[in-house]
């Protein structure tokens, strides 16, 4: 115990001293980096605030969830397609980002219109549809947001997705999303 105090005690003196002979230049050195950090961090919510401000708001909060996913089943049987789910929350700059990514893409809005009924189910502190989302397993506990649950036309899951293997540097990677959306189209 007395080696634990004594390598307590030295290692706080320690810091201590270091700071203590930092020359002034050296203090305001380190305290213009972390205002010019600051700056660039505010900088960066400012610019990701008005993005978002812009972009569409396809979640509704206030919406029946189980409802709506029973009645796209009911669709899907009809029409033969697949459902993708698109988990996450008007709140999320990366759903509303790949939401933006789909609608403007006509290449990658092709393939999901011919091959998909489209829901984005609502996560937020509005509604976090808990009994929804453990269905199927909590998979933003486990990937974050957006994450896509990807329903047969039955209603039956047959996979889980991660977003961020589909990003590239701010945005989505159009052959990675492609092959995502064509490798989970109805089987006929």
């Amino acid at each position: 115990m007395k080696k634990l105090t004594l390598a307590a005690f030295l290692g706080v003196s320690f810091l201590a001293f270091s700071q203590e002979s930092k020359t002034p230049e050296k203090r305001d050195t380190d305290k213009a980096l972390l205002v010019k950090t600051d700056h660039a961090e505010l900088d960066a919510k400012k610019k990701a605030a008005e993005e978002k401000a812009k972009l569409p708001k396809p979640y509704d909060p206030k919406a029946d969830a189980q409802a709506d996913i029973d009645r796209l089943v009911a669709q899907a049987k009809k029409e033969n397609k697949n459902i993708m789910i698109q988990a996450g929350g008007n709140w999320c700059i990366w759903c509303l980002r790949f939401n933006q990514f789909v609608q403007t893409t006509p290449e990658l809005k092709g393939i999901v219109d011919k091959n998909y009924l489209y829901y984005h189910l609502n996560f937020s502190p509005d509604n976090k549809n808990e009994k929804i989302f453990a269905q199927y397993g909590n998979p933003g506990d486990k990937f974050g947001y957006p994450v896509f649950i990807v329903l047969d036309k039955n209603g039956k899951m047959i996979h889980v997705q991660q977003s961020d293997v589909l990003e590239q540097d701010k945005g989505y990677s159009l052959e990675k999303v492609k092959e995502f959306f064509n490798q989970w189209t109805p089987k006929s």
